[in-house]
């Protein structure tokens, strides 16, 4: 019989698709590789025609089977010029030696008749469809089906029946052009880094007889983000905090159980203390308060753009105290598991084909967000007209629906996340008005605004951009007059700029085009 050997890039998501594929009837077997399982099952192949009954092997890979490295010679330090490394040989090596996946591949892939490429759709899996192709193309049998090739590629961005039935009835080759280019970004990271990491090491521990490390590394992509952090720290230490003054007032109205404000002055704050009482003694004994201007303005905040593996990262550390490594842990399992789509991309913007009913409709149920993806249904579907088409996978978005059982909590966290902020793209812009007020108290003005929501739009799903209302509600009125309850001197002292957090670091990175989808949480 014909056998076709079926390879992804995870063990979990192997089991996945062998689960899709053969409609949970494949078996599953040991190898002579402990982290990667082998499940087998009968079907047709090429699918869609003309195709005839196979056995199937699916299996995997532990993401990349080689890494490059010297030759051996340059791995003596001292007697290797680190400028030499920008020119010498490199070779390929096994990524996890104790695994021996080459042999692994060898053994699986012997006799078989086609290669189905599974790996993930993105630059670097493009690449390890090539590793894989290396080890297997030579001991596979000739093929027995009148066929021009005997590899095929698999592309798909989520782990749904659909998307995988679709995507091996529509096999294409792998891109030699993309794998190629990551080859490039390995031989460079390799020879900056080492040359600049022997270079550093050996000039710091001539310069520092008692310096306490032993290397000094250096990355592409790690030492400019160590460097923003470095930068924002050398601005702390610099800072030189000074002292000003404001003056404060409170103003009440209505007696006792009516509203009381606080205003803001309207002058800067001065350095200057004594220029600041002299301010306070033309308005101290003053004890009426006039409105001299109100201003409402309608304002409105703009649903988000469809969400990216950056701003996942971004919202994860800001807004769900996750860091940006456990949050892509939980992302990609989150999509081997099928319940979001693939959550390394770097576009913002939904292809025109999108289906988006059919992602509604599964989440229409829920318990806690389903009112609005219904809601959304019975309108006229408006996709955000912003947002950036890079080539690469489509935006970030749940695939089909799960409660907080099924998931572990900081799971769920994301899959909250992202669900809520794929819903959020397709409702109304969230409205609210702003209120100005200009008060004169004596000789001085002073100012108060604040907010009230009037449609809450978007932010009805999407609480982190949530507009919230004044506290207590006031009626202002131009010429109303207010009692002065309090007016004082307030000290103030200019402050630092705070330490980067992971959420502006990672949008650092961003605006510097430094590293890649896969690497921000890597990087930190």
């Amino acid at each position: 019989m014909v056998v076709v050997l079926m390879v992804a890039e995870k063990p979990s998501l192997a089991r996945s698709l062998a689960e899709i594929l053969s409609k949970k009837q494949c078996r599953r077997r040991k190898s002579d590789c402990s982290a990667c399982d082998v499940y087998e099952f009968e079907g047709i192949f090429p699918p869609g025609g003309g195709g005839v009954r196979v056995t199937f092997k699916m299996t995997s890979v532990c993401g990349h089977v080689m890494s490059l490295d010297f030759q051996p010679q340059y791995n003596k330090w001292e007697q290797i010029d680190p400028v030499d490394l920008f020119d010498a040989e490199t070779m390929k090596k096994e990524s996890m030696p104790n695994l021996r996946i080459p042999h692994f591949l060898r053994n699986e892939g012997k006799g078989v008749d086609y290669l189905v490429l599974w790996l993930d759709c993105d630059k670097e899996g493009e690449n390890i469809c090539f590793e894989v192709m290396e080890e297997v193309e030579p001991v596979m049998r000739h093929q027995r089906i009148p066929s021009t090739q005997a590899v095929y590629r698999a592309r798909f961005s989520s782990i749904t029946e659909s998307a995988i039935l679709k995507a091996f009835g529509a096999l294409g080759l792998p891109d030699w052009n993309e794998s190629r280019s990551v080859d490039a970004r390995m031989e460079l990271d390799l020879r900056i880094g080492c040359a600049f990491t022997r270079f550093q090491t050996m000039t710091f521990q001539t310069k520092y007889a008692g310096l306490n490390s032993s290397v000094i590394s250096y990355g592409p992509c790690q030492t400019p983000t160590l460097g923003f952090c470095v930068q924002r720290h050398d601005e702390i230490l610099q800072f030189k905090s000074e002292k000003y003054w404001k003056l404060a007032a409170k103003i009440s109205r209505g007696g006792r159980g009516g509203p009381v404000v606080s205003l803001d002055w309207g002058r800067e704050g001065l350095f200057d203390k004594e220029v600041t009482l002299l301010f306070l003694a033309r308005v101290q004994d003053c004890r009426e308060a006039v409105v001299v201007g109100v201003a409402e303005k309608p304002r409105s905040k703009a649903p988000p753009i469809a969400l990216h593996t950056v701003e996942l990262l971004r919202a994860a550390s800001s807004k769900l105290h996750i860091g940006p490594k456990l949050a892509m842990d939980y992302a990609e399992r989150l999509y081997t598991e099928g319940y979001i789509s693939y959550p390394r991309t770097e576009t913002t913007k939904y292809p025109k084909d999108f289906d988006f009913r059919s992602i509604l409709s599964s989440l229409s149920g829920h318990p806690e967000f389903g009112e609005h993806a219904s809601s959304i249904l019975r309108t006229s579907i408006k996709p955000p007209s912003g947002g950036v088409d890079v080539g690469d996978h489509p935006p970030i978005t749940p695939m089909r629906s799960a409660s907080r059982d099924q998931l572990r909590d900081s799971e769920w966290k994301i899959y909250d996340f992202v669900a809520r902020h794929f819903l959020a793209t397709l409702m109304p812009e969230c409205k609210y008005k702003l209120t100005e007020v200009e008060i004169s108290i004596g000789s001085e003005v002073f100012h108060w605004s604040g907010t009230t929501p009037t449609s809450p739009g978007f932010t009805a799903v999407y609480p982190w951009q949530e507009v919230h209302g004044m506290e207590t509600s006031v009626e202002w009125n131009k010429d109303q007059h207010w009692n002065v309850d309090q007016m004082k001197l307030s000290e103030h002292e200019t402050t630092p700029p705070g330490y980067l957090t992971e959420s502006e670091l990672i949008t650092l990175m961003e605006k510097h085009r430094i590293g890649t989808v896969r690497l921000p949480h890597i990087t930190f």
